[in-house]
């Protein structure tokens, strides 16, 4: 119970760093917070300073969140219940980072990161491509979000019947992922809630 603890807490202070912030702030010399949506995330480090810097801040999101959760899954050995606050709370760091008032970004990223540290490559990588088709064909961009977990959803069910035989990297699905996901979806759609409260549209967008 005390290595669960020490490691929420160490998940949750790693979570809560401002990358997009700080790039913004030490390398483009501005607030990112003054671009699009007023989000301090990734998306709005690629319009103050281009793609690449954009990308760069959503993989230190994604990272912030993996690293811990990685230490303490495979290096510490917490699962079960335990792994459920270590989980989720990198994403609550970033969605309420304490250095930022407890406010944050909407914690897309750092939510595919804690699925990384737990699951390896394939989880993010879903998440990722239903996120952006979502993106591309909905007008909303807020059910891109849930879009995204919904497929992440169905990667969870049908993954064990997928790999016939183990990997050194296979994780068979646990029912800690369950409420795990469950809390990851909660927090998004409620980071999301003003796009939620409308009904999406199609729109296939220009690349």
């Amino acid at each position: 119970m005390f290595d669960a603890l020490l490691w929420t807490l160490i998940a949750f202070l790693s979570g809560s760093i401002p990358f997009s912030l700080l790039i913004g702030k030490f390398v483009l010399g501005q607030d990112i917070r003054r671009y699009g949506d007023g989000n301090p995330g990734g998306t709005n480090v690629a319009r103050a300073g281009g793609k690449v810097w954009g990308a760069i801040a959503i993989l230190l999101d994604g990272f912030k969140a993996a690293i811990p959760v990685w230490l303490a899954y495979w290096w510490i050995g917490i699962d079960g219940i335990g792994l459920l606050p270590v989980a989720l709370a990198p994403v609550f760091g970033h969605a309420y980072s304490p250095f930022l008032g407890f406010r944050g970004g909407k914690a897309i990223a750092s939510t595919a990161g804690v699925w990384l540290g737990i699951i390896s490559w394939e989880a993010p990588l879903v998440m990722a491509l239903c996120l952006l088709l979502a993106y591309y064909l909905l007008d909303v961009d807020g059910w891109a979000a849930l879009a995204m977990m919904a497929g992440l959803a169905l990667y969870l069910l049908i993954r064990n019947g997928i790999f016939t035989a183990p990997y050194p990297y296979f994780v068979p699905t646990q029912p800690i992922f369950i409420p795990i996901w469950l809390g990851h979806t909660a927090l998004l759609a409620w980071k999301h809630r003003a796009d939620l409260a409308r009904l999406p549209g199609l729109r296939l967008r220009r690349v």
